[in-house]
């Protein structure tokens, strides 16, 4: 119940501070597994796509989360595991843990997940390369469904290092799906993935 009530409570204040626009420019919300991967600039992204999605989407779509940071204290666990239900990932893991096993048992599971490619925050316009995860995830879960997302301004609400957030206007455009082509290697599709989000900018 209360992880219900602070929910609600989230989604009204980003709402207030954000707009939390969503943009559906080359698909609708359609409730089929997907993966959507996005650029990263704040810890806000987690909450601004997760509040851009329709209700019934919400439920069902799991934001990927760095462990070490988002269990730091009770209340980050309470918070990212209760009311957003996310998946949480090692960054710092043994060398025989396979990192893409928590995000591949969501998957099976029926879930559609949240996915940042470059696998850290990053602090300029564009964002870094793509890592290699989102390839692997397309070829071993090829009927999840790839949407690309661009999320804008919302390092503008909660700048690295500060804790009370600014009210910016921020949007969430959603694009085209896209997929791995037959004998497509990774290099070119992770190119081709973040060539697609940063498309969306101009939308």
């Amino acid at each position: 119940m209360l992880a219900k009530l602070m929910s609600f409570f989230l989604l009204g204040l980003i709402r207030v501070l954000t707009g939390a626009q969503a943009r559906w420019h080359g698909c609708p919300p359609k409730a089929e597994q997907r993966i959507y991967f996005a650029n990263h600039q704040s810890h806000a992204d987690l909450v601004m796509i997760w509040a851009a999605l329709p209700k019934e989407l919400r439920s069902v779509t799991r934001a990927i989360a760095a462990k070490d940071y988002w269990t730091k204290s009770p209340f980050k666990q309470w918070l990212t595991s209760k009311v957003f239900n996310v998946i949480y990932v090692s960054r710092d893991r043994t060398s025989d843990e396979d990192p893409l096993e928590p995000l591949l048992d969501a998957l099976e599971n029926g879930d559609s997940i949240i996915l940042f490619p470059e696998g850290t925050r990053g602090h300029f316009e564009e964002p870094q390369a793509f890592k290699a995860g989102l390839y692997n995830l397309a070829l071993k879960c090829p009927k999840a469904v790839l949407v690309p997302a661009w999320i804008n301004n919302v390092q503008h609400v909660l700048p690295k290092g500060e804790v009370v957030p600014v009210p910016v206007l921020c949007s969430v455009t959603f694009g085209a799906p896209i997929q791995v082509q037959d004998g497509e290697e990774c290099k070119p599709f992770l190119a081709r993935a973040r060539s697609a989000v940063m498309a969306l900018r101009e939308v």
